[in-house]
């Protein structure tokens, strides 16, 4: 008996030709469609940036931040040929890549990811991503669980990802590596800061 042919990995190009508005990542070689996010989703992902990008995504520090950060939100990355995430946010130290990264996909490693936990992605997110982008260095991998309101901060050890903040909305916390600012987790589901 003959094994069945194996099939191809899947690289950019074939994710390329989905077409601009194919809400796909290969993970592991495989395209793998991605669900339209639901309205709890939409909110955690602009509530993010909101409570982000405005103190850290720009060079220097001020009243309202530090600064310090490129912040974007569905940016393909390629961490291998047959790894092309979109991520719900990543962000790149400026310190280690001064000009903002160009291009689809881009093939720098960020420093900081949050995915938003859905049903539909929950084992990719929590297994599969996390995989990769541990074995990629990434250095810090957030999840935020709309549902239950709560967020989770990995960061990368020696050993790997560790939890280093488990934290539900309504308390206040200094996450790494936005930790030079203090927020309420609610802020992150788009809840008023207070």
């Amino acid at each position: 008996m003959t094994a069945a042919p194996a099939r191809p990995l899947a690289t950019y190009a074939d994710l390329a030709a989905l077409g601009d508005d194919a809400r796909a990542e290969i993970v592991h070689g495989a395209i793998v469609e991605r669900a339209a996010p639901s309205f709890e989703h939409g909110v955690a992902q602009s509530a993010m940036s909101g409570v982000l990008g405005p103190r850290f995504g720009r060079r220097g520090g001020g009243a309202d931040g530090p600064g310090g950060w490129w912040i974007a939100s569905e940016v393909e990355v390629e961490y291998d040929p047959h790894e092309v995430l979109r991520h719900d946010l990543a962000g790149w130290r400026r310190t280690r890549v001064p000009d903002m990264p160009h291009g689809s996909p881009t093939r720098l490693a960020p420093d900081w990811v949050c995915e938003i936990l859905s049903p539909s992605n929950a084992r990719r997110d929590l297994v599969d991503k996390l995989r990769i982008l541990q074995a990629s260095g990434v250095p810090h991998y957030w999840i935020l669980e709309p549902a239950e309101r709560v967020l989770l901060e990995h960061r990368l050890e020696a050993s790997g990802y560790v939890v280093a903040l488990s934290a539900a909305a309504g308390e206040r916390v200094r996450a790494e590596p936005f930790d030079a600012i203090e927020v309420d987790v609610g802020a992150f589901f788009g809840d008023e800061e207070g």
